[in-house]
This record gives C-alpha cells, sequence and structure tokens, in this order.
C-alpha cells in the first residue's frame, strides 16, 4: 500500500469510527420516532459515507453490509416498508459488524464476511422485488460503476465528514411508541443538536505525537518559567522583572494554546453510551431513558480515551444493578421507565462527570454484610463503618451483590477497575446513594495530565507534591498528643473526628519540634484525613516526570517533578498513603485548636 493509500486508510478509520458512534446514537433517537424523516436521512448518509470509503479501500464485507442497510433505509424512506423492531436490531447488529470490521482493517486483517442473519434482518419486511445486498465483490464493482471518488475527492470528503450525519435535535416523544418493540427498549435524549459542517479550510490533521511532543517542549518552558520566577526576587533587577513578567504571560497564552489543541469534547466517548443503554435494556427486559448533559465539555485526549472504560462500567452497572424491573418501580409509585443521567461539566481546571439513576438505591447493610461473608473485611471493622464507608466497599476486588453470573456482572469485577483506572488518572471517584431514591456516581479529573496543579509541602530540606484536587484544607493546630478512636490518632475538626497521619512519621524520620503543627486535609474516596507536614510552600503547576529507578514500585508515590527552586519534588500518591499509614500505625502530633 502507497504512503498516500496508507494515509487514507488512517483517515477512513478515524472518520468511520466517529459515524459508527453517531450513528448508534441516531439509532436510539430513531427507534423513538420512526418516521422522523431527518433522522432517516442521517443514518443512510452515515451508512452511505462508510459504503464509500469502504468501496475506495476495496473492503467488499464493509461493502455488503451497508448497502443491504441502505436498501433497508431507503425502503422505509419510500414508505415501502416502514422500520420496525426486526429492522432496528438488524441496523444495530450492523454497526456491532462494521466496527469488529473496522478493528480488523485497524490489524492489518481483512474483515469477515458479514453473517447471513444480519442481513436477513435488514431485508426482513421489505418487498420481494427490492434489491437484495449484493454479493462482496459485486458490492465492489456496483460502488466502482455507479459511485466510483477519485483520491482528491474523498479526502476532501473525509475532511467534511464531522459535520456530516450529526446527531438531530431533541425530538417529541408520544407515551406510546409508533412501532411498538417485543421488549423495552433504552430511550436516550441527545447530547447536543447538529452542527454545521466545518469547512476544511479551517482545520488541518496533525498526528498526535506532534502534539504530545509540543506538550512537553511546553512542559519544560514552565519548569523554566518557574525557576526564573524564583530565582527573579534574589537578583533585583527592574529589567528582569518586567522580562520575566512578560515572558510568564506568554508562556502561559502559549500553554493554554498547545492544551487546548490536544482537547476533545466528551461527547466522542458519550456518543457510544445511547446504544450500550438500549442494548443492555433490551437484554434485561427493562425500560430505560438515557440522558446526555454537557458532551461538549471538553478533556484531554488522552483522557477522553482513558475514561471510555469507566464510564461503560458505571453506565452499564446503573441499568442493570440500579433501575429496577418495570413492574418493580410500579409497586414502588415509580414511573415504568427508568432514567440514567450522564452529565459533564468543567469546574474550574478539572471536570466532573456524573452517571446518575433514579433506581433502588445502594443498602450500607446489604453491602457491609456481603463484605464480610464473602471475607473482604473482618466483622469488627465492618462494625466501625458508617454508611458512607460501607459504600466504598463496592471497590474492593471480588466484591460483587449478584449471586449468578452473568455476561453483564456477577464476577467481582468492574468497580475496582473504575477506581483504579480513576486514581491513574489522578481522578476521585465519590458514591452518594438513597434507598428507594437512586444512586450517583461523581467522578473528578484533571483537565490535563501533562501539567499537574498541586500544594508543594516540605519535610526538612524535602519538597513533596500533593495534587490539588484532593486538598480540601490546610489547618494550622497546636502540637500535643492526638485524641485517639479505636486506636486510630484522630484530629478533632470542628466536631468532626479525622484521621491523622504524618508525612514525616510515613518516611521513616523522627519528630520534629514544632511550635505550631500544619495539616493538609485530603480526600480519599467518601474519606477524609489529615496529613502533618512541617510547612505548606503553596500552590505550584508542576510536569509530571517518571520516577527515579529506585523509588519506582514502592507504595505512596505517584511520579516526580523539578519545582521553581531547581529542587526535584516527589508527588505522593494520596490513596496510597492513607492505606499503608492506617496500617502502619503513622500518626501525628496534635488536637486542633484552632482551624485557619
Amino acid at each position: 500500500m502507497s504512503a498516500v493509500a496508507s494515509d487514507i486508510c488512517a483517515d477512513f478509520l478515524i472518520e468511520a469510527r466517529e459515524i459508527l458512534d453517531q450513528l448508534g446514537e441516531q439509532m436510539v433517537v430513531l427507534e423513538r420516532d420512526p418516521f422522523d424523516r431527518d433522522g432517516l436521512n442521517a443514518v443512510f448518509r452515515g451508512f452511505h459515507t462508510i459504503k464509500g470509503g469502504a468501496g475506495f479501500l476495496d473492503l467488499a464485507p464493509m461493502v455488503q453490509i451497508c448497502h443491504a442497510a441502505e436498501d433497508r433505509l431507503d425502503a422505509a424512506r419510500s414508505g415501502a416498508a416502514p422500520l420496525d423492531a426486526v429492522a432496528f436490531d438488524g441496523a444495530q447488529q450492523a454497526i456491532d459488524l462494521l466496527v469488529d470490521m473496522l478493528q480488523a482493517v485497524a490489524a492489518g486483517m481483512s474483515p469477515a464476511q458479514a453473517p447471513a442473519e444480519v442481513l436477513a434482518a435488514l431485508r426482513a419486511g421489505m418487498s420481494p422485488h427490492a434489491s437484495a445486498a449484493p454479493a462482496p465483490q459485486a458490492a465492489i464493482a456496483q460502488f466502482a460503476a455507479g459511485d466510483g471518488i477519485d483520491d482528491l475527492d474523498f479526502e476532501a470528503l473525509l475532511d467534511s465528514l464531522h459535520g456530516a450525519g450529526a446527531v438531530p435535535g431533541p425530538v417529541a416523544v408520544d407515551a406510546t411508541p409508533v412501532v411498538p418493540a417485543p421488549a423495552p427498549a433504552a430511550r436516550t435524549m441527545p447530547a447536543r443538536p447538529a452542527a454545521p459542517a466545518e469547512s476544511s479550510d479551517h482545520t488541518v490533521r496533525v498526528d498526535v505525537r506532534r502534539l504530545d511532543a509540543m506538550v512537553n517542549l511546553v512542559g519544560e518552558l514552565v519548569l523554566a518559567r518557574n525557576r526564573l520566577k524564583t530565582i527573579r526576587p534574589r537578583l533585583r533587577d527592574d529589567d528582569l522583572d518586567r522580562a520575566v513578567a512578560s515572558l510568564d504571560v506568554a508562556t502561559s497564552r502559549l500553554q493554554s494554546a498547545v492544551m487546548t489543541a490536544r482537547m476533545q469534547p466528551v461527547g466522542r466517548v458519550f456518543a457510544r453510551f445511547p446504544k450500550l443503554a438500549r442494548d443492555v435494556a433490551r437484554q434485561l427486559k427493562k425500560n430505560v431513558e438515557l440522558e446526555v448533559v454537557g458532551a461538549d465539555t471538553e478533556l484531554d485526549r488522552n483522557l477522553v480515551e482513558a475514561l471510555a472504560d469507566p464510564l461503560v462500567h458505571l453506565v452499564r452497572n446503573a441499568i442493570d444493578h440500579g433501575i429496577e424491573m418495570p413492574d418493580a418501580r410500579r409497586r414502588a409509585g415509580k414511573p415504568e421507565q427508568g432514567r440514567v443521567r450522564l452529565s459533564a461539566q468543567q469546574e474550574g481546571d478539572h471536570v466532573a462527570i456524573e452517571v446518575r439513576d433514579d433506581g433502588a438505591g445502594i443498602d450500607p447493610e446489604k453491602i457491609r454484610r456481603l463484605a464480610v461473608d464473602k471475607g473482604l473485611i473482618t466483622a469488627d471493622a465492618a462494625a466501625r463503618l458508617s454508611g458512607e464507608e460501607c459504600l466504598q466497599l463496592i471497590f474492593l476486588p471480588g466484591f460483587s451483590t449478584r449471586d449468578e453470573v452473568s455476561d453483564l456482572s456477577g464476577r467481582g469485577v468492574g468497580m475496582d477497575v473504575v477506581q483504579s483506572k480513576i486514581r491513574e488518572l489522578s481522578g476521585l471517584v465519590q458514591i452518594h446513594s438513597e434507598i428507594g431514591s437512586g444512586s450517583r456516581f461523581a467522578i473528578r479529573v484533571p483537565l490535563t495530565l501533562a501539567i499537574l496543579p498541586t500544594l508543594l509541602v516540605e519535610i526538612d530540606d524535602d519538597v513533596y507534591a500533593l495534587p490539588l484536587v484532593r486538598v480540601v484544607e490546610v489547618l494550622s493546630h497546636a502540637p500535643g498528643p492526638p485524641l485517639f478512636i479505636d486506636g486510630q490518632p484522630m484530629l478533632d475538626l470542628r466536631q468532626e473526628p479525622l484521621p491523622l497521619l504524618t508525612l514525616r512519621g510515613w518516611l521513616g524520620l523522627d519528630p520534629a519540634p514544632l511550635s505550631v503543627c500544619t495539616s493538609v486535609v485530603l480526600q480519599s474516596g467518601e474519606q477524609r484525613y489529615c496529613l502533618a507536614v512541617d510547612r505548606v510552600r503553596g500552590r505550584e503547576e508542576v510536569v509530571i516526570k517518571a520516577l527515579p529507578s529506585t523509588l519506582r514500585g514502592l507504595p505512596g508515590y505517584a511520579g516526580a517533578s523539578l519545582v521553581g527552586d531547581g529542587r526535584m519534588a516527589l508527588i505522593l500518591d494520596v490513596d496510597a498513603l492513607l492505606r499503608t499509614g492506617l496500617r502502619d500505625g503513622v500518626h501525628g502530633p496534635g488536637r486542633l485548636e484552632r482551624a485557619r
């Protein structure tokens, strides 16, 4: 394959995947109103565009299945064969097959032939005289004869695909569907109306590796700027002050511009969930509406991709574990149709993502009992947990509330993967639940992982960095013997006892004589704790670097960086600090007298 052909193939794979994500959502919306002309045309255009690219690249099985979908949709557009439940199921299966075929092409393999049953489902309900999907090679020949395009046309087409077949706007839905399905299905509220296609003159494709290199260079520039800002007060030169101030502004603007270039809307991930919700709801015979809010919220590209798997687990669990069966909802006085809400919004230099349902909620006592029965926690330890702390037990590896293993749940994996993945992203996941009313899973992650806002603290002459997203507040308190509860040293913060750890003790250092103790209140899951330090230096943006080889694999360290004065700062893992600190009995010096 020539370099030009390889580039075209790579572009096709990217754009076809985006179109398929849109098609999954569009089909769910269209299923609510099968006679929506605009929605029908948008879906038809999506399949037609993929067929064109697949034909150009000689991917016969993809052309065949797209042609079959086109024929069925065209029959619906002409009124000859309105779409029914069988047709919608066939179209969704076709989308799944096309995704698998794209993965095969990306791996350098030829896509498998389309199963006859899927083609039959697409042809069901059509007139016997309607055109059947041609055989693979015949499909290629037909495409070449009637729909041929040259290299330049195809590249221009790919450049315009971002706006083609966008998600239609909200559609009014009748209480009774026009074409009832044999089993209830998930409904989806679209993320946002379609946006106009963006001119190819205003966009350019850039290899993500080039953007990564730019981010790394900007990171080095940020380190140099921080170093200059630290040195400047010692030199006391007005010209230098003005130059450093100008450099500070320019560096901040460059950093913002480069980070913006890497940003992508979370809608790229959210677009997959309407189809997921529909498929899970139909499999479980539940009636579910998925509402998507804030799909245009932007995140670093790497974070958008990394959030896909955790969100799949949360949305699937909300439907599987959270939403009740229709008859159970009726008995509880709820509408038969359950609601799952997936939302995102930017909060400063972080993004908050929530998965909320109006289901049965999580019973903390049941969680407590199951954790003890499964041997994940001792009975004594479980008895001391509050209701909120009990909810955190679902993140333990091997925990499951299901007695039977199914395709969806029961194996004790999933939620621990969610928490582990979010922690890898320097984020936080919290659970809020009310029995009978539903549950809310809240995720908070930084906008980017390249440059991390931190709070710098000191122990002797060493500097340590705490992710700012985990910092609740900074306290000053008098030294003295700590308050103990069940053998655990605590700090009495406004009548709320918090576990007290010392960073000196965790590091294995002797206590230092201090007239005033400084502690940082940190958030780990639903639990807060105090970490006593010698001094707090303040906030600073740091560039995350790999740990020195001597520290790799040690618990409690998440990375390293250089700070403004040129010293290396170790970035601490807030969750590992709490786990190892409580295990080793690392406690600190005092009871809070007054918070400032």
